[in-house]
């Protein structure tokens, strides 16, 4: 379902749930970390008294730095058949996670904090549903909202942003 789509056919948004849920926010890196071109220039989501939920915003956990390489996965993670993990594409986006990682370290957070946060700091009409199966990462996850990135912060990371995630999101 496209932005385009949902503008030109609002009255159908009545019909369905009262959240739009962006399916894999691996969103061009987490789809573009949740893609510059949705989350400042299109404002759809107020326009139609909605919210936005971004689905996955780490990356399938990769947002995280936990994945350097396949290795890091165990041999029947489904995640090694998506094309994004391989290892070409790990060793290339791993790049833009080494920018998250300064700035987590800088404020003493971790880099999935950091993550959502910038998440959270797009518009008020963007929200998260980071999965786990972990109770402390549910508790890190929510520590998110504690984050207070500075201009400087979403300056850098916007700058160092990809303008495409290496690895298509599946095979």
């Amino acid at each position: 379902m496209s932005i385009k789509f949902l503008k030109n056919n609002w009255y159908l948004i009545l019909k369905i749930p009262i959240s739009i849920v962006l399916n894999d926010c691996f969103v061009v890196l987490a789809q573009n970390f949740l893609t510059k071109r949705f989350s400042k220039e299109n404002h759809f989501s107020k326009e139609l008294g909605i919210t936005f939920v971004a689905y996955s915003p780490l990356g399938r956990g990769f947002l995280t730095g936990a994945i350097k390489s396949r290795s890091d996965l165990e041999k029947d993670d489904w995640r090694l058949t998506l094309p994004r993990f391989t290892d070409e594409a790990i060793k290339e986006n791993l790049k833009f996670v080494e920018v998250v990682e300064r700035i987590a370290n800088s404020k003493g957070v971790s880099k999935a904090q950091v993550a959502l946060a910038w998440v959270l700091s797009q518009n008020s009409e963007i929200t998260t549903i980071p999965g786990t199966r972990k109770v402390h990462r549910l508790e890190e996850n929510l520590g998110a909202f504690n984050v207070a990135l500075s201009e400087d912060d979403i300056a850098i990371i916007e700058e160092h942003m990809p303008s495409e995630t290496v690895g298509e999101r599946y095979g």
